[in-house]
């Protein structure tokens, strides 16, 4: 293989990609990069390259789509829905529900509406967006009577910090969770003092989003940074690439940055081909330490 991530062929790509997944409680194995597809779906005019994007990182394995009702109201997951066609069988599915959906009157609706706009009858995991007003034994019940009636899976939570996730654990069947997705990335490494911590006690894979940091002054500072940059020519990457393979460097943190576009999904798999250093763990320490005291959730 190329000492070049960017030079590297499809086959190398999708190969690293596959080869290294992560368990879930249950078993059920996952990418460690999979797609995330927040304002996907918005602008017709980017339709037929968001799908292609969509497919072709399933291809080189990013098989894991991440999409939420929230997101278009309904038009991101129809676009998933879209992109699925003729190889729903070939990825791991997560749809999100809002908080207000999340009680017994309703969440069977919400799941059932976004089944329909993702055109599938199962989704692989469903996750209560963030914790809202109604309880969370309300929500468990009605997750688990989904997965009762064969609609999901499994499920999750989104956007919970520690204390959340042991009050989830203290019910019956909390401890059902399979994963908390949560914003990770270098610049925002708050979650490492507790609740990733917490997670790992428990073998609870974390699933990370926004994990190249959004567009703006704080990437911008990620990218620009020396040691991220370094780094990244001597793997002959870029230093968005550094800033994934960062993310996914422990083995069981699930990253979903963005796909939209051939180029960027390109990008995104490759990153899987980085292997950092242990050296090279120490410069980004450095240059962006860890807490040493418990942090507030970042949350967008």
């Amino acid at each position: 293989m190329t000492n070049s991530v960017n030079e590297a062929s499809k086959t190398e790509i999708e190969q690293a990609n596959t080869r290294s997944r992560i368990a879930l409680p249950d078993g059920a194995a996952v990418p460690r990069i999979g797609q995330g597809t927040w304002n996907i779906g918005e602008d017709a005019s980017r339709r037929s390259e968001e799908v292609e994007a969509l497919r072709l990182g399933v291809g080189l394995g990013m098989n894991l789509i991440d999409t939420a009702e929230m997101y278009g109201e309904g038009r991101s997951e129809t676009l998933v829905g879209e992109a699925m066609q003729g190889i729903r069988d070939k990825v791991f599915l997560v749809s999100k529900v809002y908080p207000h959906n999340a009680g017994l009157k309703r969440i069977v609706k919400s799941c059932e509406d976004s089944l329909n706009r993702l055109r599938t009858d199962c989704l692989d995991l469903y996750l209560l967006h963030w914790r809202g007003s109604v309880p969370l034994e309300e929500t468990v019940e009605g997750m688990e009577r989904l997965v009762q009636q064969g609609k999901i899976a499994r499920w999750g939570v989104s956007n919970f910090d520690t204390d959340d996730m042991e009050e989830l654990f203290r019910l019956a069947r909390g401890t059902h969770c399979v994963t908390n997705q949560v914003l990770y990335h270098l610049g925002s490494r708050g979650i490492e003092f507790d609740l990733l911590p917490w997670q790992r006690e428990r073998q609870m894979p974390l699933m990370a989003y926004s994990p190249l940091a959004q567009a703006g002054a704080l990437r911008k500072g990620l990218v620009q940074n020396e040691a991220v940059r370094e780094i990244a020519a001597a793997h002959g990457a870029s230093p968005l690439q550094v800033l994934l393979a960062w993310c996914i460097r422990e083995g069981d943190v699930i990253a979903i940055p963005k796909a939209a576009s051939r180029e960027h999904v390109l990008q995104n798999a490759a990153a899987a081909l980085i292997d950092l250093s242990e050296e090279e763990l120490r410069l980004l320490d450095k240059a962006f330490p860890e807490p040493v005291r418990k942090m507030p959730l970042d949350i967008i």
